[in-house]
């Protein structure tokens, strides 16, 4: 898998790890491109700031090639947003970030993770069905876009 990942990736292996605030310029770069109203670099920097908050970062040499956030309250959390560079979806990258992502939180003592995704996104809807998430909500006309409004899909797993 890892040969194939780096094939894909040109050579090269994301590295994963904690994002920090010197993240922020990035994250918010990354993504404005990703979605139809990106988060500002200060959005992301009272983010980080937050002791609720953990966030994990691919890179692959000194770029930014993906991103998790998420926010914890007692045992839950909701992750509040994921995403990959348009070069490098579908490499494995937002598998790879989630999979870590709910390790942390599973050591954190998190019990259950929520989280909202576009109907219309049936990519990271397969990596979340994939993940063992399942639907509990659905929030209609959510998410403004283009071609009008679409629903937000309420996604849980139980981590216990």
């Amino acid at each position: 898998m890892r040969r194939l990942l780096a094939r894909l990736l040109g050579g090269r292996d994301p590295v994963l790890s904690q994002a920090s605030m010197r993240d922020s310029g990035a994250l918010a770069a990354l993504h404005a491109h990703s979605f139809h109203r990106g988060w500002s670099e200060e959005e992301f920097e009272r983010l980080l700031a937050d002791r609720g908050v953990l966030a994990h970062r691919a890179m692959i040499g000194r770029r930014l090639c993906g991103f998790i956030i998420s926010h914890m309250v007692e045992a839950e959390a909701e992750i509040l947003s994921v995403a990959v560079s348009q070069r490098h979806r579908g490499s494995g990258i937002g598998r790879l970030l989630l999979a870590l992502h709910l390790g942390r939180l599973t050591a954190l003592g998190i019990k259950v993770v929520f989280l909202e995704v576009d109907e219309a996104n049936e990519p990271a809807r397969r990596l979340y069905r994939r993940a063992g998430f399942h639907e509990v909500g659905r929030r209609s006309g959510y998410y403004a876009g283009p071609r009008g409004a679409t629903s937000a899909l309420v996604l849980r797993r139980d981590l216990v």
